[in-house]
């Protein structure tokens, strides 16, 4: 019989420290290159300069389209969260067959390949003339991100105890009531979780981006694929360690609080 509380061999560990050392080792580069004093990617760096941070804020391309990113990132998080948790509910509420193909529906632009989205979008939002404007990029975005909150609510969902909705109901406790004191409690993990996926796939999305960009109005992976084939500069190096350090700070943060929360709770 195994043990089922053994610890992994050296071999999978050392396998676990080599395919992380791959996945992190372009890392590794880029960002001394962000700090280079030099005009060049040439590593390691000749020296060690923040002009190349500074030049993200002094030109208004690179500051406008980290503005942009930010304002269509955090839009397509509300409405991408709010829609996917209420598809989510009403999916689970519902069941059957029905639900099954509907989610697979929603699901599709996981499946899916970007550029097929991409271009279907595109295809779609000029007829309906959004594009190169705030509210394409928006509502293109929540079409990439709807799937992953609803996922995650979905497994929120499957986890939750139906007894308390029951239960809510027999004290009298309307639809609505029961979703805000009863449901939305114990599925706020799930919710969370959507939304941070939701925000850092508008946020690093690039192929619809590319579509309905314009000279007007662009995100940053746009601008960061345009400087690469125009000009190469460590500016690009800046803005990718910038991305970087957003997107992970995203990720970790709310592990850290859970961590802490659970470490209180144990405390107590």
């Amino acid at each position: 019989m195994t043990n089922e509380n053994s610890s992994p061999g050296w071999g999978l560990r050392l396998w676990a420290v080599l395919v992380g050392l791959v996945l992190v080792a372009p890392t590794l580069i880029v960002v001394p290159l962000s700090f280079a004093g030099r005009a060049s990617f040439a590593f390691p760096p000749k020296g060690w300069s923040l002009r190349w941070y500074q030049n993200i804020w002094q030109s208004p391309e690179w500051r406008d389209a980290l503005l942009t990113s930010f304002q269509v990132g955090l839009l397509v998080t509300v409405v991408a969260t709010l829609v996917g948790t209420a598809a989510a509910v009403g999916l689970h509420r519902r069941g059957g067959r029905l639900s099954a193909v509907l989610t697979g529906l929603l699901l599709a632009p996981m499946v899916v390949p970007g550029i097929v989205a991409a271009v279907a979008i595109y295809g779609v939002f000029l007829r309906w003339r959004l594009t190169g404007n705030l509210l394409g990029f928006v509502l293109a975005h929540c079409v990439l991100a709807i799937p992953f909150v609803l996922v995650a609510v979905s497994a929120s969902l499957r986890g939750s105890d139906p007894v308390l909705l029951r239960a809510a109901a027999s004290m009298g406790a309307g639809p609505l009531r029961a979703f805000w004191r009863v449901t939305l409690p114990s599925i706020l993990p799930g919710v969370a979780s959507g939304a941070l996926f939701a925000f850092t796939t508008s946020f690093d999305e690039v192929v619809a981006a590319s579509f309905l960009q314009s000279p007007r109005i662009r995100t940053l992976p746009v601008e960061m694929f345009v400087s690469v084939t125009n000009q190469v500069d460590p500016t690009i190096a800046a803005v990718s360690t910038v991305v970087l350090t957003i997107t992970t700070l995203v990720v970790l943060l709310p592990m850290l609080v859970r961590t802490r929360s659970s470490e209180r709770q144990a405390l107590r």
